[in-house]
């Protein structure tokens, strides 16, 4: 590592220099420089492979010249890893006077006028300040243009940022193309590390010179989704599929990015806007098109467009994923398809695919409402083989299976056995969900049960478990069925509410209580409560005129 002060001049003499010390990664310099007009140099001939252990500083060969150079600049040299490769020299991509050989600034003249007069003072080199963004332009000796892709897509692979993008701009500088290969990884690297507005010269470099692929229309409208909107991602998409030149790179792969890009916003009319111009332009999507598609539309609600795509997927003989799978069954069981529902279910299982347990529960669910109870209490059977333990909505599932079922007794009795394991020990990890009571206080209104609805009541209030209104007009209705009048009045004193009166009032009613029905409906009226169109009908029918 060299470094010069202000005061001091550094004299190089460009010879053989032995660099065995150094490692064949080449040698690690940095120039952080004052701004002036000049340019700097560094030059490595052909024959010195720094990447082969040995090295040689040399000055191409121009007229008149002197062996020894003395460089008076206000600079620094600190050291950094950048390699320097062989066969390049080094310049400002700024400078005006970028022509060959590197010495633009200096006329034949000049050349001569110094080789004359000032031979034994030695030229006297600025060295000039790299661009904003910190990469240089280099000289290259080497021209092949599949070495030096295959140069870039090294660097880039490592992530040496800089390395890459000084290399590719001297390829662009000398008229030297860059591969497709070596270009999408540069954009990679150059996006991994933040840098958009590069990347975008580069894809804008790639599109001028028809190396652009599918690939890297997907590198570049993932970034600008991320970094911008996906309204910018879109207005790209579109004007590249208006353009016949580039429309052909619209491969599947774009098309996935797209829905990809629109499932992180939810926005499904897009992603549907895409699968269908991916289904127009003849292209045939993939297990990713389908998955992305499905998993978006059950979770947006959209249950036909998933079904829709899950068809397809099957008639396209595509296998789907147990995330695409788990979603449909998500999907029949809202629209009532319990049988679909359980033939994906059967499919996972047969692929030795896990349900989770939120999907097991859907298809309990789903099962239970179609009053497919035996099944549903199979695939109970089958949760707990998998090493599940039923939550709060596995038993709501079940009781209300059973209630649909018209098998009340025996949802009492499951109630019983969901009540027991959630005051057990504590493995099963949950509390009965208000839900749960709601269902069992239901079976025994219908069961005409009200005694037992009572009990149910008291637990949950044990339990600390608050009543929400459809628990008290459940047990409301059932206690009216039951006779039994005082508990009627102690429930609608601890909630006084318009509805619970309303179903008191109509109830008695319908079982010639009048005298009572009366009582509560002048109290109705003096604690500010309004009655329902059915609860004045009735009250004009069995008031006394006047």
């Amino acid at each position: 590592m060299y470094s010069c002060s202000r005061r001091h001049d550094l004299r190089i003499h460009f010879q053989c220099i032995s660099c065995s010390a150094y490692s064949n990664r080449g040698l690690k310099i940095k120039m952080c420089c004052a701004k002036n007009d000049g340019f700097g140099v560094v030059a490595l001939a052909e024959g010195c492979n720094t990447w082969l252990g040995t090295s040689k500083w040399t000055i191409p060969k121009t007229r008149s010249l002197c062996n020894s150079i003395e460089i008076k600049s206000p600079c620094v040299m600190e050291e950094e890893k950048i390699p320097i490769l062989e066969g390049m020299e080094v310049f400002s991509e700024n400078c005006p006077q970028q022509i060959l050989p590197p010495w633009g600034n200096l006329s034949n003249q000049d050349l001569e006028e110094e080789d004359e007069n000032h031979l034994d003072n030695r030229s006297e080199i600025s060295v000039k300040p790299i661009h904003e963004t910190g990469e240089e332009i280099y000289y290259l000796e080497e021209t092949n243009e599949e070495i030096l892709s295959k140069r870039v897509l090294e660097l880039s692979r490592s992530n040496k940022v800089r390395s890459a993008l000084s290399l590719y701009k001297s390829m662009v500088f000398s008229s030297l193309r860059p591969n497709a290969h070596a270009c999408n990884s540069l954009l990679s690297c150059l996006l991994r590390d933040g840098r958009l507005d590069d990347a975008l010269k580069v894809f804008e470099f790639m599109q001028s010179s028809e190396i652009i692929t599918g690939h890297t229309y997907s590198l570049i409208l993932k970034a600008v989704a991320s970094v911008r909107s996906s309204d910018a991602a879109l207005r790209m998409f579109e004007e590249a599929e208006r353009d016949v030149k580039t429309k052909k790179y619209m491969d599947t792969i774009v098309y996935n990015t797209m829905i990809a890009i629109f499932g992180k916003t939810s926005d499904w009319i897009q992603a549907e806007r895409m699968w269908r111009s991916l289904q127009d332009n003849s292209h045939v999507g993939t297990v990713v098109t389908y998955r992305l598609l499905i998993c978006l539309f059950v979770r947006c609600g959209q249950n036909e467009l998933a079904l829709d795509a899950y068809h397809e997927m099957i008639r396209n003989g595509l296998t789907p994923g147990d995330d695409a799978m788990q979603a449909i069954i998500g999907a029949c069981a809202r629209e009532g398809k319990w049988d679909m529902a359980l033939n994906v279910f059967q499919s996972m299982l047969d692929s030795e695919v896990k349900p989770s347990l939120i999907t097991c529960n859907a298809l309990v669910n789903s099962l239970g409402k179609a009053g497919k109870v035996e099944i549903a209490f199979k695939v109970y059977g089958l949760m707990k083989s998998l090493d599940y333990t039923p939550d709060a909505y596995t038993w709501n599932a079940l009781i209300g299976a059973l209630n649909r079922a018209n098998r009340h007794a025996d949802a009492l009795r499951l109630f019983e056995c969901s009540d027991e394991a959630a005051m057990g020990d504590g493995s099963f990890g949950f509390r009965v969900s208000v839900t749960s009571y709601n269902l069992v206080i239901g079976a025994c209104e219908v069961a005409r049960k009200p005694k037992v609805a009572l009990q149910v009541y008291e637990h949950m209030v044990q339990q600390k478990q608050s009543p929400d209104i459809f628990t008290l007009l459940s047990l409301i209705r059932g206690c009216i069925w039951g006779s039994l009048w005082d508990e009627v009045k102690e429930i609608l004193k601890s909630e006084p509410n318009g509805s619970l009166y309303n179903a008191a009032i109509q109830g008695m009613c319908l079982r010639s209580k009048t005298d009572l029905a009366r009582k509560l409906y002048m109290k109705m009226h003096q604690i500010g409560l309004k009655p329902d169109g059915k609860t004045r009908a009735l009250m004009l029918q069995n008031l006394p005129k006047g």
